[in-house]
């Protein structure tokens, strides 16, 4: 079976990325989790990641996460604050593969939201990022930049 077509390619920084990876490794064994908000360039298809969002999961669970809801609030009206826009979430996965899970897929309710995994189950963290839409997840791509 072929890999699915890209969707979008997510642009986040170094330093970000080493943001959301510290936020896994804090978390760990837990399923860290947290908002991510930028700008969108459709005609080049490219997210660019411009602020990230630690939150809390709100589960304490080591196998699935639920954003805890105020804090999520207080980060859309920071992101409405700054003019940037909501493009999904990052979560961990403490033992499992960089790749939605069935629950990630069954719960991704918006089909325009950008899911960024990172797993922490090798030697290193990977990170990886899809679109879910209809059941299916696709690959969108991720490049990390020094900022």
């Amino acid at each position: 079976m072929s890999e699915p077509a890209i969707r979008f390619k997510i642009r986040v920084s170094a330093s970000d990325a080493d943001e959301m990876i510290a936020h896994a490794l804090a978390c760990f064994p837990r399923e860290a989790c947290g908002l991510l908000a930028g700008t969108v360039d459709a005609g080049a298809g490219v997210k660019k990641v411009v602020r990230v969002y630690r939150m809390t999961n709100a589960d304490a669970s080591g196998s699935h996460f639920t954003i805890e809801p105020k804090e999520q609030l207080t980060a859309i009206k920071d992101m409405r604050a700054r003019g940037i826009a909501l493009l999904g979430n990052f979560h961990s996965h403490p033992e499992t593969p960089a790749r939605p899970s069935e629950e990630d897929i069954r719960l991704a309710h918006d089909p325009a939201a950008s899911y960024v995994i990172i797993s922490l189950a090798g030697d290193k963290p990977v990170m990886r990022a899809f679109h879910i839409e209809d059941g299916a997840d696709l690959d969108e791509g991720i490049e990390i930049f020094k900022s």
